[in-house]
């Protein structure tokens, strides 16, 4: 096996991969997300594309295929990240980039490498839909403040609570207005609105958020008047938001020095790659390089816990 990953043929199926991969990719990254399949517009035509665009569609529907019936968290991921691509394409574009991934190793004759890249896809998928969640979370965050001026504004104009919620999901940026939009439409069907305000504070893991549907809930119950109870949770919430502020301006300095000492292996270890291939090749291709390695991740691990622990302040 290892003789034909260092074989001439094994560079040529590399290109071919690699090629494959990018061809499936583009295509689904320019097709249409809303795109309805033909048999609905045109009842008894034929599929028509290009043999890759058939291909990339063949491997999408045996993704769905795969999916049906089964209960995965895909679909939630996507949501908190505001991610509007299909789970199907998503699973296929991470696939193509894991195969160009491998085919690139092959390509480079180094095929334990292009392996380890190919592994590292979906991971860093996942790293990435869990930053634009984090992105999305604190931009939800950052409109809190504006969201309930909004929100008194209204309700002192003699707007209902639904027809509040509805003028924030018109008048209010994104992310803010996608939630709220969410839970005027679950509304329409017939679902209880404190019930979809529950589950946008469980989706944003905004804190300020459940205090805000808490105090929504609780005059619902008792009764009172809600623009002066948003107007003091606002005021509330634009302390807390002032000291957070403060406590991430003192822990910036912390956190850019745990960056860099993150990043310094692995821009030592490029530079290395670059400037002297042999010397660093070691690592991989001997024993006990390959020891050094691992207790190099662990290390490493170890260090980031430890930093993350050191800049995470609490209060």
């Amino acid at each position: 096996m290892y003789a034909f990953l260092s074989s001439p043929a094994a560079l040529t199926f590399g290109w071919v991969l690699l090629g494959l991969a990018g061809l499936t990719t583009v295509v689904l990254v320019t097709m249409p997300d809303n795109r309805l399949p033909l048999s609905r517009r045109r009842p008894g035509s034929e599929p028509q594309g290009s043999g890759i665009q058939r291909m990339a569609n063949a491997a999408t529907d045996a993704v769905e295929k795969m999916l049906r019936g089964r209960n995965t968290s895909f679909d939630a991921i996507l949501e908190e990240a505001g991610v509007t691509t299909p789970v199907k394409d998503l699973i296929v574009i991470v696939g193509a980039a894991a195969l160009a991934a491998f085919a690139l190793g092959l390509v480079l004759g180094q095929p334990v490498i292009g392996l380890l890249l190919a592994l590292l896809c979906p991971i860093i998928g996942r790293m990435l839909l869990s930053t634009l969640a984090d992105r999305r979370r604190k931009e939800f965050g950052k409109q809190l403040d504006e969201v309930l001026q909004m929100m008194a504004g209204s309700l002192r104009a003699g707007y209902s609570l639904p027809q509040a919620v509805a003028t924030i999901a018109q008048e209010a940026g994104v992310p803010v207005s996608q939630e709220f939009a969410r839970v005027t439409n679950e509304a329409r069907v017939g679902r209880s609105m404190m019930d979809s305000l529950n589950d946008v504070a469980t989706r944003m893991r905004n804190e300020d958020f459940y205090w805000i549907t808490q105090a929504i809930g609780i005059n619902r119950e008792v009764g009172g008047n809600l623009a002066d109870v948003l107007e003091n949770v606002s005021k509330t919430i634009r302390e807390r938001t002032a000291m957070k502020r403060q406590v991430a301006a003192l822990a910036a300095d912390g956190k850019l020095s745990a960056i860099i000492l993150m990043l310094l292996p692995f821009v030592v270890s490029l530079f290395l790659f670059i400037s002297n291939p042999g010397y660093i090749m070691r690592l991989f291709t001997d024993p006990l390089g390959w020891m050094m390695l691992g207790a190099g991740v662990v290390m490493l691990g170890i260090g980031g816990f430890w930093l993350t622990k050191l800049i995470n302040l609490k209060y």
